[in-house]
């Protein structure tokens, strides 16, 4: 679907947002209309040690063209006292495997592509110009930084070395051991002395209440001439490698981008609608990163790095719907290479890439995926040999207890799982400012021992199809009975009519439907209590976008996701809703329906399920085509009409789980 930015007016256009990646860690990012308005947007953001340490090096090229000894901007930028007003030139973006940007000026017309070449940090632009009868100069103007991209350069003069060979350029910022190279296929590049772009505006930083200005390094431009009534192809490359293009390298890259999201698409076997396919292939494959030898899944851009909970909330939509099970393999083996006492990785460092343990749920994810990966698959001959015996390390390890980095995992006496201290936030509603604890919920999980349950049995559902010990699995089984009884007899509370969110806690919070999604629930789908806590959860927390993290009424609800650290964080899991919670619904639903023996009753549960499907599905095809993030789906979103999109502008598990319901 086109946009019209010319017609849609600044302040509608500036608000959307785009993201192509390179499979490394590495992304472009900036708004429709090309005006950064975040410190996370960039030409070229870029992976040190993949998929982390990541610095901008290319902010993003001003174009302008020369008519007629006038100089006119096609870009937009932002100061607090300026707007450039380029935006009026644009007829339409549109974003496909690449983005694509048209302008029409005095019968010119320009097509500006954006592609990073995958696997490497490589950005390239490829303009395609129709000139009128006027001889013109296209301009193309870099702004250039060297800093990580958490934070700014405001107020900085950038000392510049470069060193020109024609139209390479090698440019080195403040004496740093990074080179940024620039290259065009065409015209002349002219050297800059003492030059930069001062106090570009980031407004979605001073919504968030960080710092929202900063200047960019401008080492030189470059000047294109175009004859008249001549139709030309010109790339511009940048790069964090020395890299030489010519006029046809621009279209080889974008070509063989496309060609890469085709063969996705036919590997993947999916039926229906093809357009909403090939988003779905394209947005699942922004967040397919290396890391060392294997691979990760990112689980937001622009700021987040890889997690191990929310890799596998995503794994099945992500890597498994699309028949990408070359991926899902290398995933589990990531995810299960640096398990310490039986905790998978919750995530890894940005500065370090090393592991972080700070997670409960993390390690009991694991098991559903692994048995969703073999009811696509049936490679147990790989679950055998890589994944089952970490499977049945961290069963011991959370049998016996586990203290590493505090999270005072053990297993009571009735025989369910308790873990955290009043300081320790490892569910994934792990808000903490400072010492202060948004969400504590230490004690025993509604969803920890969902996932406990789920383990056991998916476990002894192994141990028997691969000859295991008889004692062992004997033990599983037990544990899992016990579990499942005690569940019972404490989970559910009658004057809510719904699930305990931690024992003792009434508050109405999604993560109950844990309880009634997974392979094996441990609440009875049949039972009057599922029914009823299904029921409170549809009535409470769902929405068009999602569930909401807390039920409206509830102390502390919040709606509205805004402010400073502070007040986003006080609030993020305190009443917005969050997308990916659908996964649990959807599933939870399927679980219900299948479970009923009511003929008539199986019908109309069958009719509301295909309603919900139906919503669902409209609400997000005009996300994906006319929302925040186009071709994406961001973290979060308010609670509120009109349910505006927050938080990261593309978040993996809001993709896997919408679209492994829609498509």
């Amino acid at each position: 679907m086109k946009l019209m930015p010319n017609k849609m007016g600044f302040e509608k256009a500036v608000e959307k947002e785009w993201i192509i990646t390179n499979g490394l860690g590495g992304y472009a990012s900036s708004t429709i209309i090309g005006t950064n308005t975040r410190k996370y947007h960039g030409l070229l953001v870029a992976p040190l040690d993949p998929p982390a340490q990541r610095f901008l090096f290319v902010s993003k090229v001003d174009e302008c063209i020369n008519v007629d000894g006038k100089e006119i901007p096609l870009y937009t930028n932002m100061c607090k006292n300026n707007i450039s007003d380029g935006y009026k030139y644009q007829v339409s973006f549109e974003k496909g495997e690449v983005p694509v940007f048209c302008y029409k000026i005095d019968g010119i017309e320009i097509e500006k592509s954006i592609c990073m070449e995958y696997r490497k940090n490589v950005s390239v632009i490829l303009y395609k110009i129709k000139n009128s009868d006027k001889k013109i100069t296209l301009k193309l103007t870099p702004l250039l930084n060297n800093r990580c991209f958490h934070y700014t350069s405001y107020g900085r003069k950038f000392k510049i070395d470069q060193n020109v060979n024609k139209r390479l350029v090698d440019v080195v910022i403040d004496d740093s051991k990074h080179h940024i190279f620039m290259s065009c296929s065409d015209g002349v590049y002219k050297e800059q002395k003492n030059n930069c772009f001062e106090n570009m505006y980031y407004f979605e930083e001073e919504k968030r209440g960080f710092e929202n200005e900063e200047n960019h390094a401008i080492a030189g431009f470059y000047e294109i001439d175009i004859e008249p009534g001549e139709e030309k192809y010109i790339t511009f490359a940048c790069s964090v490698d020395e890299v030489k293009i010519d006029r046809k390298d621009g279209q080889r890259i974008i070509t063989n981008e496309k060609k890469r999201i085709k063969q996705l698409i036919e590997k993947s076997d999916l039926k229906g609608d093809e357009d909403l396919i090939k988003k779905y292939i394209i947005a699942s494959d922004n967040f397919i990163v290396s890391r060392k030898n294997l691979l990760t899944l990112v689980a937001g851009y622009p700021w987040f790095l890889d997690w191990g909970r929310d890799t596998f909330i995503a794994f099945e939509g992500t890597v498994l719907k699309n028949k990408r099970f070359d991926v899902a393999r290398k995933l589990l083996l990531t995810f299960t290479k640096d398990i310490k006492q039986g905790l998978v990785p919750n995530g890894y460092t940005e500065d370090e890439n090393k592991p972080i343990y700070n997670s409960v749920d993390s390690s009991l994810l694991l098991f559903e995926q692994v048995k969703r990966y073999l009811n696509y698959t049936s490679d147990y001959n790989f679950i055998k040999d890589k994944i089952y015996d970490q499977m049945k390390n961290i069963i011991d390890n959370y049998k016996d207890g586990i203290d590493l980095w505090d999270n005072n995992i053990f297993l009571d006496e009735d025989g369910l799982i308790s873990a955290g201290t009043l300081g320790t936030q490892n569910t994934w509603m792990d808000a903490k400012i400072g010492d202060y604890v948004v969400t504590p919920r230490n004690g025993k999980q509604v969803e920890i021992n969902s996932l406990w349950y789920n383990a056991l049995m998916i476990t002894y559902e192994l141990g028997k199809e691969f000859d295991d010990d008889k004692d062992t699995l004997e033990e599983y089984k037990k544990m899992a009975k016990i579990a499942k009884k005690s569940f019972a007899e404490k989970f559910y509370n009658p004057k809510t009519k719904c699930l305990y969110d931690v024992l003792g806690d009434e508050k109405i919070r999604p993560n109950q439907l844990y309880a009634l999604s997974l392979t094996y629930p441990i609440l009875d789908p049949k039972s009057e209590e599922a029914k009823n806590t299904f029921n409170v959860v549809t009535k409470k927390l769902l929405n068009n976008y999602g569930l909401k993290t807390l039920a409206k009424g509830e102390l502390h609800y919040t709606d509205v996701y805004e402010g400073d650290q502070y007040r986003r964080d006080i609030s993020y899991h305190q009443g917005i809703t969050w997308p990916w919670l659908i996964g649990l619904y959807n599933d939870a639903f399927l679980n219900i329906i299948k479970a009923e023996k009511n003929k008539d009753e199986k019908k109309l549960l069958k009719e509301e399920y295909k309603d919900f499907v139906q919503k669902l599905k409209k609400t997000y095809v005009k996300e994906l085509n006319e929302g925040k993030t186009i071709g994406n789906i961001p973290e979060l979103y308010d609670s509120k009409k009109p349910f505006a999109a927050k938080g990261a502008l593309a978040q993996c598990w809001s993709v896997s789980e919408v679209f492994r319901i829609i498509i």
